[in-house]
């Protein structure tokens, strides 16, 4: 395998989606402009037919060669007006790709990486069991905050856990909250974002926790997400927050077992002072007791004893 992929299979109709990044136009990828460019057709997800979508307007501003088939999505999900939009689209992709064009949808963040091309995906596959169906990955969100917040997401043996939070916080979210380990990132969870604080608060990771909205795209805000909360204002759908691992907690010492420690140090210092002060009382008497033997001649004095006589 070579890094220089081509944007298409050699031949046949074909279905990629490609992922444009989180909103800025700079951070969409070389490959994907090749992929944008070299398109039959590009087709871009919106909520209203007169309405240009964010993954749209990345598009034009990276990559203003391309124009973009718009289709309407409905995003609230398990509903029927989302599976009647949804069968719309999938309908037209197979269109397409019978009529043997090389078809590119294009989503913000990752395509694989809860997007709206998964569902695309999956109904084109059910209508066409043999279409080419492949990704382009993308820069996600919670990747472009984490750098401009000069945030460590996970190093050593932490763990990363993503999870969307616009249905629920779920139980996943507060057992992840108290895993000091655990670098937590919430997608979508604009219209909970006070139980979420809350939450952290509780668990005492709120003062780190970073909170980005809108990230590349007009209205971008950057802030902490106490801040956020504080405020009180509504924050956006499209928000991404930052849990990051706890690592350097402060862990509440108990008092008595404080003191109780200090005690055994200090006994264990008295017994060895007691013990080092008999050492240190024997070896003057081993000394003195040496002095008290020695003769004239230890003295440096003139002796007529033969070398080698030995003391009386």
């Amino acid at each position: 395998m070579t890094g220089h992929r081509p944007p298409w299979p050699d031949e046949g109709a074909s279905l990629v989606g490609v992922g444009v990044g989180p909103g800025d136009p700079s951070l969409v990828t070389l490959w994907a402009v090749r992929v944008l460019e070299t398109a039959d057709v590009v087709i871009a997800p919106s909520t209203a037919e007169g309405s240009e979508g964010r993954a749209e307007a990345v598009v034009r501003s990276a990559v203003p060669s391309v124009t973009c088939e718009r289709v309407v999505f409905v995003m609230e999900v398990d509903t029927g007006a989302r599976n009647e939009a949804l069968a719309v689209v999938v309908a037209r992709v197979v269109a397409h790709l019978d009529a043997g064009r090389r078809v590119a949808f294009v989503t913000l963040g990752d395509p694989n990486v809860y997007s709206t091309f998964s569902a695309v995906s999956e109904g084109v596959t059910a209508m066409r069991p043999d279409a080419q169906v492949s990704t382009v990955p993308g820069i996600m969100a919670f990747q472009e905050l984490a750098s401009r917040s000069s945030t460590v997401l996970v190093d050593g043996d932490e763990s990363l856990v993503l999870v969307p939070a616009h249905i629920t916080l779920g139980a996943v979210v507060q057992e992840a909250m108290y895993d000091d380990e655990v670098a937590l990132v919430v997608y979508k969870g604009g219209r909970r974002i006070g139980a979420l604080a809350a939450e952290a608060k509780e668990a005492d990771r709120l003062g780190r926790a970073v909170l980005g909205e809108l990230l590349g795209l007009p209205g971008e805000r950057i802030e902490l997400l106490a801040e956020a909360v504080e405020n009180g204002r509504r924050v956006s759908y499209l928000s991404t927050a930052i849990f990051p691992p706890v690592r350097d907690r402060v862990v509440d010492v108990d008092m008595e077992a404080e003191a109780t420690l200090a005690a055994a140090i200090r006994s264990i210092d008295e017994q060895f002072e007691e013990r080092g002060a008999r050492v240190r009382g024997d070896l003057r008497l081993v000394d003195d007791g040496a002095r008290s033997q020695q003769g004239p001649d230890d003295d440096g004095a003139k002796t007529d004893r033969p070398p080698g006589a030995g003391r009386p």
